[in-house]
């Protein structure tokens, strides 16, 4: 196996990390700044309120993203398996 090679795999690893990744803290992020804005609106300054939502929001993204999360990793994995088989 080549150095090109191994850097093209840390690549896609990296890649696949960012895709399985991304959503949950997109939507983290999105949860977390409405609710410091309606807490700095309402003047509430109560630090576990952002918890549940935020847990809420991260549990509804799985239930949606699941399966689709779960066949790219079955994917790259499949691809590894194959690369360390082929030799």
């Amino acid at each position: 196996m080549t150095e090109l090679e191994i850097l093209d795999i840390l690549y896609q690893a990296f890649q696949l990390a960012l895709r399985l990744a991304l959503p949950f803290l997109l939507i983290s992020m999105l949860v977390g700044v409405t609710i410091s804005i309606f807490q700095a609106a309402t003047q509430i300054n109560e630090q576990t309120l952002t918890f549940v939502p935020k847990f809420l929001a991260i549990l509804a993204v799985m239930g949606f993203l699941g399966s689709s999360i779960l066949t790219m990793l079955q994917d790259f994995l499949k691809q590894m398996i194959g690369l360390i088989a082929g030799g």
